[in-house]
């Protein structure tokens, strides 16, 4: 799937012990993605909706979340399941949030990444 930028996309069992940074780095150097990268989402189904965990190509590391990779999961769920419109509960390290969406054709419009914002940083940069 591509949102913006590339992910892998992955349905697993037991995400909680899955070690990512490991599984992903593997998806990511692979042969078939090694050149321009990936970011690798595992995903596993739960009461609430869906959990995810995302290995970041660039951070070459597990992020606490990717909003480029909870949307393109959240459509690649739409798929799978015939959603045409609606919303995906997606649970992430860092936070809840869902994916609202419609489908027109062969294309998904009206995207939206919902969630909580909060400031978690200000600060100055003098600039000589």
């Amino acid at each position: 799937m591509d949102t913006g930028s590339p992910h892998w996309i992955e349905e697993v069992q037991n995400l909680e012990e899955l070690d990512v940074v490991k599984e992903g780095r593997n998806r990511r150097n692979s042969d078939r993605f090694r050149e321009e990268g990936i970011n690798v989402n595992f995903i596993e189904a739960c009461p609430e909706g869906y959990s995810i965990r995302t290995y970041e190509r660039g951070v070459e590391d597990e992020t606490l979340a990717c909003g480029t990779g909870i949307t393109a999961s959240a459509l690649y769920i739409a798929k799978k399941e015939g959603i045409s419109e609606g919303q995906i509960e997606i649970q992430a390290l860092g936070g809840d949030c869902s994916v609202r969406f419609r489908k027109e054709g062969n294309t998904y419009t009206d995207i939206w990444l919902v969630g909580p914002a909060k400031k978690v940083f200000s600060g100055n940069w003098e600039i000589s």
